[in-house]
């Protein structure tokens, strides 16, 4: 994590009209060992020294010109947007886009550093990711996503008791495995099925520590989904807008795309389907929602 930037010297150079160049991705400890800043160091270096310097605006140059509305790979009529809230920019970060790193999303926004992202290889425009305006909120969905690294595990007939969740999901958390959605349904004999979803890199891991887990609370068994993936849809406009949900789950019903799980927040709804149809889920949804069209 960074603790702070010293700006100073960079200062110092600007006013004598000099080109600086900063290495990113690393930086010095307290001992002043160099050390590295992790995954998405890069554009978290860039942001936070634009973040010191209190520059108006912080470009990243990458290989794609800009945000789309979803992945033009699978979805060859998604189109570039010009403008996007850090807020929806963090949701599509966290749910598969891979534009921009979720730390350098979260700095910009806590410090309020607008960050156009654009392409190495033209001169275009890319995308300004920016605070929420009014006219955010009137475009009802800005993105669909899709992450296929999701694997689903459930435990079936867990004892209905104070404390029962913190056993399933403290040797997870002990472990580094990051749970997302969760489910609980109650079943008629006074016990639940519990259900969570983790990355399908995790998926092994998690299996055998919920296994262990089951034996010890008592739960029949544990059974594991690694052939799913979850899609979503995202916009700040759902916030003032209703009916999203329904237009989402009529648009899978009418491809005949079972719904496994559903997962929503303030700007995103998310629904967990077998992996196989989730590229046509995408389609289908960036359609419903008018983002063919701009």
């Amino acid at each position: 994590r960074i603790v702070s930037i010293g700006p100073e010297r960079i200062q110092h150079l600007l006013k004598e009209r000099k080109v600086v160049v900063v290495a990113g991705f690393q930086g010095c400890d307290v001992n002043g060992n160099i050390t590295t800043l992790g995954r998405g160091g890069s554009d978290t270096s860039a942001v936070a020294i634009a973040a010191a310097l209190k520059a108006d605006l912080c470009e990243i140059y990458t290989d794609v010109d800009g945000i789309y509305t979803t992945d033009p790979n699978i979805c060859p009529k998604a189109r570039k947007l010009g403008r996007i809230s850090y807020d929806e920019m963090l949701e599509m970060a966290s749910l598969g886009a891979k534009v921009l790193q979720i730390r350098s999303v979260a700095f910009a926004k806590k410090y309020g550093v607008p960050v156009h992202v654009r392409t190495s290889f033209s001169d275009e425009e890319g995308t300004m990711v920016v605070n929420e305006d009014a006219s955010m909120e009137k475009v009802v969905v800005s993105g669909v996503t899709c992450d296929k690294n999701q694997a689903r595990i459930t435990l079936r007939k867990v004892p209905d008791q104070p404390g029962i969740a913190a056993k399933v999901f403290t040797p997870l958390a002990e472990a580094g495995i990051v749970v997302d959605m969760i489910i609980q349904n109650m079943r008629a004999d006074m016990k639940t099925d519990l259900t969570f979803t983790c990355p399908k890199t995790d998926f092994r891991q998690a299996m055998e520590i919920e296994r262990r887990v089951a034996e010890e609370i008592g739960a029949s068994e544990v059974l594991g989904d690694e052939e799913i993936a979850k899609v979503s849809v995202i916009g700040v406009g759902m916030k003032n807008h209703s009916g999203v949900a329904a237009t989402m789950f009529k648009t899978l019903a009418g491809e005949n795309i079972n719904i496994r799980l559903i997962s929503t927040s303030e700007i995103r709804i998310s629904c967990v389907v077998t992996e196989k149809y989730a590229e046509l889920a995408v389609r289908v949804l960036h359609a419903a929602f008018g983002l063919d069209k701009g």
